[in-house]
């Protein structure tokens, strides 16, 4: 049985990676951490988390609006974990976590997923477009 707090930690890279290194990168619509990574994460490559890791890393030196916007980021994490936790236990309930495998899998089993979870999952899908 996977734990909430595990789940939580299984995508919130991901996200995190969504709100503030993608966004940052994103010239016509500069994001809350786009100063941030440039400054402090200079030099860093884009992907696998790079992005996340080094602002996690340099927490304490973030701007405000960018610690805003990762605790939204967290926020969103947690909810999309707690409405999606039985799915991933049914679904996905053989899936080594780790490097977005669980979100693989729930990719994979999106036409099976509940409801809930679907509403988050669109929600989410939709936020990245935006």
């Amino acid at each position: 049985m996977i734990k909430l707090s595990t789940l939580t930690c299984l995508v919130v890279l991901p996200v995190l990676l969504n709100v503030s290194a993608v966004r940052a990168e994103d010239r016509d619509k500069p994001g809350a951490c786009r100063a941030d990574v440039e400054k402090l994460c200079k030099g860093v490559r884009p992907g696998g988390g790079r992005i996340a890791s080094c602002l996690k890393q340099h927490e304490s030196e973030l701007s405000p609006g960018c610690r805003e916007a990762i605790a939204e980021a967290k926020e969103k994490v947690r909810e999309f974990a707690e409405a999606c936790k039985p799915d991933v236990e049914t679904l996905c309930k053989g899936v080594q976590p780790g490097h977005g495998r669980i979100a693989r899998c729930l990719k994979q089993h999106e036409a099976e997923l509940s409801a809930e979870c679907k509403a988050h999952h669109a929600r989410e899908r939709g936020g990245e477009k935006g």
